[in-house]
């Protein structure tokens, strides 16, 4: 006889205290202390020999009873957790929503800080009042026994408002730090002119910004009795050193004299105009992605086992173009510090590649780090020349390099005809295992004009074996 696990309790619960003989040598039933005799004895433990012994009858009822005890406290379990729950959920999600409340409060806070549109008194009254509803937060409540004792929405809703209450205190004193440091400044008439500034200024001009240093901090300590024991002098870099090591000859002598002469005559066999400033830096992004990124360590990249496939450099290749450009554009009016926002995309090892690609640089066996500073050394230099010689020139620099080098790339004059001549052979090709993405032709065509990453890096990358954009 099968006895389930939920009856043992309670046929426990029924067996003697002090058994009999009879019962211990399985003669009598030990549940009801008959006889046996024609009825077969059904082990009980501890070993089926030895122990005590019940009828079948016995054990049944036992088991139905324990049955009819197990569905009710399920029923009543169940039950409990229904009424907990409709307790629970309008607590929790009230809770919810003042953390949300007082987050996009503190996101506010921190806006119009550093707007500087409203006066700091008011700035610093808002905080205040941020603080206070801050305070007022009551504790995460706490979750009934039948639900989830770990609830990951309250937790990263407190984490987020923490963050969202940490920019608003940063964004609130430095307001007000530069505040009192403007009030306190002497009025300058003289620099008016010079700063042309509106009329009516009183003379008083405030800083937005100031760099004392890595130092100024321990030595402004130190006035107050407060010493700070500062790490040693770490050694310059390479890079640092050499630009500090410049004779005045050398920092005057530029890095590519004749280049707005010589590079336009170049870049116009190659038909772009150097003074088609679209064209221009469209050429200039397709360069600085080949020198910065596509060539040099990115090869021995590639060429490992687990390194990315033609397709998925193809898509990021295009991926990054768009990049640079902007940086490039951003760089005319902002300065060449902009091209930093080209280098932390195209050297972050976590960032999924485009074109649907799974593949990141961190999932490398092999290090990375000799390629991340390759493209950092490569924008460096445009910069460089930017700041030496002009924005112009930068670009003139890796325009001519993208000439040289991928003429018919996706951004260049020759990508048009690269696409054309692709499509020509594409349509005799027996396309039967190829990507889904390669079935219109039309659509095709259309996305290698204007995104090729746009297909994807599968199909990119068959694409790539039939060698028809080479």
């Amino acid at each position: 006889m099968h006895i389930p696990n939920y009856a043992y309790a309670m046929i426990r619960s029924a067996l003697p205290a002090v058994p009999t003989s009879r019962q211990v040598g399985a003669l009598d039933c030990c549940l009801c202390d008959k006889p046996f005799e024609d009825r077969p004895p059904v082990p009980l433990g501890p070993t089926p020999e030895s122990g005590l012994f019940g009828c079948h009858p016995c054990l049944t009822r036992l088991v139905a009873r324990a049955r009819r005890a197990r569905d009710a406290a399920l029923t009543q379990d169940a039950e409990r957790a229904r009424t907990e729950s409709a307790a629970w959920l309008p607590v929790r999600e009230q809770h919810l929503a003042r953390l949300d409340s007082a987050r996009q409060a503190a996101e506010a806070v921190a806006r119009l800080a550093r707007d500087g549109d409203i006066e700091p008194l008011q700035v610093a009254w808002l905080l205040v009042s941020l603080e206070s509803a801050y305070a007022w937060v009551p504790e995460a409540p706490v979750p009934p026994t039948s639900a989830e004792r770990e609830d990951s929405e309250l937790r990263d809703e407190a984490f987020r408002l923490d963050l969202a209450m940490i920019t608003a205190r940063e964004a609130v004193a430095e307001r007000l730090a530069y505040h009192l440091i403007n009030e306190a400044q002497p009025e300058e008439p003289e620099m008016c002119e010079e700063l042309e500034c509106p009329e009516g200024c009183l003379g008083r001009h405030d800083s937005s910004h100031i760099d004392c240093g890595p130092d100024a901090v321990f030595e402004d300590l130190a006035k107050h009795g407060i010493t700070v024991e500062q790490p040693e002098p770490e050694p310059l870099s390479p890079r640092l050193a050499a630009l500090l090591g410049r004779t005045e000859a050398e920092e005057k002598h530029s890095l590519f004299p004749g280049i707005e002469e010589q590079a336009p005559v170049v870049l116009a066999h190659f038909g772009i105009d150097a003074d088609d400033t679209d064209a221009l830096v469209s050429a200039a992004a397709v360069g600085l992605v080949a020198d910065a990124w596509r060539e040099g360590p990115l090869e021995v990249i590639h060429a490992a086992d687990d390194g990315p496939s033609d397709g998925e450099i193809f898509a990021q290749s295009i991926d990054l173009y768009r990049r640079a450009r902007a940086a490039l554009v951003a760089a005319r009016e902002d300065g060449p510090e902009m091209l930093l926002a080209f280098v932390a995309v195209a050297s972050d090892v976590d960032l999924p590649w485009a074109g649907g690609s799974r593949f990141a640089l961190r999932t490398l066996s092999a290090s990375v780090a000799e390629f991340v500073q390759h493209v950092d050394d490569r924008v460096w230099f445009t910069a460089e020349v930017m700041r030496e010689q002009g924005w112009h020139a930068g670009l003139l620099h890796r325009a001519t390099s993208a000439a040289f080098k991928v003429p018919t790339h996706f951004g260049m004059p020759g990508w048009p005809g690269a696409v054309a001549s692709a499509m020509d052979r594409l349509v005799v090709l027996d396309r039967s295992g190829a990507p889904e993405a390669l079935t219109d032709l039309a659509a095709v065509e259309a996305a290698l004009i204007e995104a090729p990453d746009r297909l994807g890096a599968e199909a990119l990358d068959w694409i790539s074996r039939q060698a028809l954009l080479h």
